[in-house]
């Protein structure tokens, strides 16, 4: 079983997510920031990962601080669930295509976390959300999972162009962290990811 249950709490926020990399898809969030609830379900939804997320935090001063932080311990706990990488596929990519939008994802859950993230979202915040939050979040999964993810999105709806970053994003992560039967050692000439 690929599960992990991790917590954080700070002054500013107070997070749980819970996860199982071999799940179904089923998501439950009770989190202060609505339309982030929406992406999570989303990604887990086609991701076929069981996610499950609880955040209180600091809103009255801005979303900044419980966006960065459900990042952070959603990366910890899919890096604990992903573990040694025996048997794992460790690359993988996505291309999720919403009305005018078309998000491309691409993943490496080797061990070294880095983002590379090319998508202009507009200046309007999307639910309450500065477009920029949303590249902030993924640097704080992938710094916090050891992915290295490229990302990136076009389009005219910010809507659209998120929600389809969310979904390629779930695609390629459970691709590249699905196990395969016929491979029996860690995805990796160093021996270790």
């Amino acid at each position: 079983m690929r599960e992990r249950e991790v917590r954080r709490k700070t002054a500013e926020t107070e997070i749980a997510v819970r996860l199982d990399l071999d799940g179904k898809g089923r998501f439950k969030g009770d989190t202060p920031v609505p339309f982030l609830n929406h992406m999570l379900s989303a990604m887990a939804k086609h991701g076929q990962i069981d996610l499950e997320v609880k955040a209180a935090g600091d809103t009255e001063v801005d979303c900044h601080h419980v966006v960065e932080d459900i990042g952070i311990v959603m990366g910890r706990a899919i890096g604990e669930a992903m573990g040694d990488g025996k048997g794992m596929r460790r690359f993988a990519h996505a291309i999720v295509p919403m009305d005018e939008a078309l998000a491309t994802v691409a993943v490496d859950c080797g061990g070294r976390g880095y983002l590379v993230f090319r998508c202009e979202f507009s200046s309007v915040p999307l639910g309450g959300i500065a477009g920029d939050m949303f590249e902030h979040f993924f640097y704080s999964l992938c710094t916090n999972a050891g992915i290295t993810a490229h990302i990136s999105c076009n389009g005219r709806n910010d809507h659209h162009m998120c929600e389809a970053i969310f979904k390629a994003f779930g695609i390629a992560l459970s691709a590249a962290t699905r196990i395969e039967p016929e491979r029996q050692d860690v995805p990796s000439t160093k021996g270790t990811i």
